[in-house]
C-alpha cells in the first residue's frame, strides 16, 4: 500500500517535534525544498549528509518507440534529477525491512 508524503504532513510532523508556530515551520520547509531546487537550477548538486544527494543529469535526444504500436517517435534532449541515497540510508532502509518482518 503506498502512502503519499506532503508538505503539509511534513508540517505538521515538525510542527508536533519542534513546537515553532506552524506559519514558522511551514516557512521552514518551504525553505528547504527552494534551497534544492535553486542549486539544482544551476546545475550543482545537493549533497544532505547521511540522506542522499540530489543531481541533475543531461539526457541526449534519442529515438523511442511505443511499444503497442511500433511507432518511433524522437525523444528532446533535456535534464532529469537523480537521487542518490547515501550509504547510511541504505543501511537504515535495509535494517528496518528486516526488523518490520
Amino acid at each position: 500500500m503506498r502512502i503519499n508524503l506532503t508538505k503539509k504532513d511534513l508540517v505538521n510532523a515538525i510542527y508536533m517535534q519542534v513546537g515553532f508556530s506552524k506559519q514558522i515551520t511551514e516557512n521552514l520547509v518551504e525553505e528547504f525544498f527552494s534551497i534544492i531546487i535553486s542549486n539544482l537550477c544551476k546545475k550543482e548538486s545537493v549533497k544532505i549528509s547521511k540522506f542522499g544527494t540530489f543531481s541533475i543529469r543531461s539526457k541526449s535526444s534519442r529515438i523511442g518507440r511505443n511499444p503497442r504500436t511500433k511507432e518511433e517517435k524522437q525523444i528532446s534532449k533535456r535534464d532529469v534529477i537523480l537521487f542518490r541515497p547515501s550509504k547510511d540510508f541504505k543501511e537504515f532502509i535495509n535494517n528496518s525491512e528486516k526488523n518490520a518482518t
